[in-house]
């Protein structure tokens, strides 16, 4: 589909306590979604087995991350689980403003500073898994916290599932498939949104002056 020419692009927000799945939903979408980038965070935590810098975060030490922060470089930031993770308003806004659309994996506590304080107009979807038992399961099979770890997540999650009215979209997780089909959904539709997308381009296509219409006024 071709987009309209000075269109400026569309963020979408995915939340979820930790387990639910929003970052392999995020990367689906993106992979599956012409002209949908899935924007990379930043953390200060140590990388899992497997991760790899740049694809799954931006991994940088604290003091880095910091600086960050006070030259006004995040979008939002916060401390979750003990790590700091922020969204870089450059790698976002240079994305829209060359026209395309975004999608970000963000924690409850960052979503909610971006709906309070707005910086950029957004769509925010909550992702959730069927039950808190199946999410304790996943978090449990990944296999790569300890008890105490795992046990301080679930209890954060409890608190995170409270803030789901807040959200435009609540995507619950049970079939990947069927969870990451129900997201491309929710782009195209806030593709297609009045309220969301710059529409500008309709009155410049086509309610403009009529050709001749300078000549019919004369003769």
């Amino acid at each position: 589909m071709k987009r309209p020419a000075g269109r400026r692009g569309i963020l979408l927000v995915l939340s979820a306590p930790s387990g639910a799945g929003k970052t392999s939903l995020c990367r689906a979408a993106a992979e599956r979604i012409p002209g949908l980038v899935y924007s990379v965070s930043h953390t200060t935590r140590p990388p899992r087995p497997g991760e790899a810098d740049g694809r799954d975060y931006h991994f940088v030490d604290a003091a880095t991350f910091q600086a960050m922060a006070e030259r006004g470089e995040f979008l939002e930031w916060a401390k979750v689980h003990g790590h700091f993770y922020g969204t870089s308003r450059r790698a976002v806004t240079d994305v829209l403003d060359g026209g395309a659309d975004v999608i970000v994996d963000i924690d409850a506590q960052g979503a909610r500073t971006l709906m309070e304080t707005r910086p950029l107009s957004a769509t925010f979807v909550f992702v959730l898994t069927p039950s808190f038992a199946e999410l304790e399961r996943r978090l449990r099979a990944r296999r790569s916290d300890a008890e105490a770890e795992i046990r301080r997540r679930l209890a954060k999650a409890r608190s995170e599932i409270q803030e789901y009215r807040r959200y435009d979209y609540l995507l619950v997780n049970d079939d990947f498939e069927r969870a990451v089909a129900d997201l491309l959904a929710v782009v195209r539709a806030e593709r297609l949104s009045m309220a969301r997308a710059d529409h500008d381009w309709v009155a410049r296509e086509f309610l403009g002056p009529r050709p001749g219409a300078a000549t019919e006024r004369r003769s």
